[in-house]
């Protein structure tokens, strides 16, 4: 359960009113509006303006929410990676190449993925899986990248912080690709 009340439209200032999105992380975290449109511009910037491949995007993305076991970052990520070019093959793939498992990911999207897990797990990137990002991604897309990875291993931690709960409509993304047990 929540650790705050989810709030709706109706209980914001009419300036912050079209800034909110219909999903619970924004509904809870429009308690403070300002911080709330500044991360939502920062999201929207990730998702929308970004020239990283969508795919890449979402599949750091979403190894970052497998990781760290978020099961709302996760399953919302699932569906918007799906809807950006993320094959159901792809998600498969990103569970055996996180257990060290062969897959047929090219090189690219497998040192993504391995960037997305150090820095969750370490919160520092390799030269060797740099190296790699470098020979693949312009400067600005490299940047673009780390700066995905990093800002959703802060909203995973947000999420659990605040007992963030999924929304019904996500819940079949989970039952089709579940988190491993730990």
């Amino acid at each position: 359960m929540a650790r705050f009340k989810y709030l709706n439209k109706e209980d914001l200032a009419p300036e912050h009113r079209e800034h909110m999105r219909d999903i619970n992380l924004t509904r809870l975290l429009f308690h403070s509006p300002l911080m709330a449109r500044a991360s939502n511009a920062g999201a929207m910037y990730i998702r929308n303006q970004s020239k990283l491949d969508p795919r890449l995007r979402e599949m750091a993305i979403i190894q970052v929410g497998y990781l760290a076991r978020s099961v709302y970052e996760y399953a919302h990520h699932l569906k918007i990676g799906l809807d950006a070019g993320v094959s159901e093959a792809d998600i498969r793939a990103l569970a055996d190449d996180t257990a060290g498992k062969p897959t047929s990911l090219d090189a690219l999207t497998k040192a993504v993925l391995k960037a997305a897990r150090e820095l969750t797990a370490q919160s520092d990137l390799s030269d060797e899986t740099f190296a790699i990002l470098r020979a693949h991604l312009d400067d600005e897309r490299l940047i673009d990248l780390l700066h995905a990875i990093c800002a959703y291993n802060s909203t995973v931690r947000m999420l659990a912080a605040l007992r963030i709960d999924l929304e019904d409509d996500y819940a079949p993304y989970l039952a089709k690709f579940p988190l491993p047990k730990v």
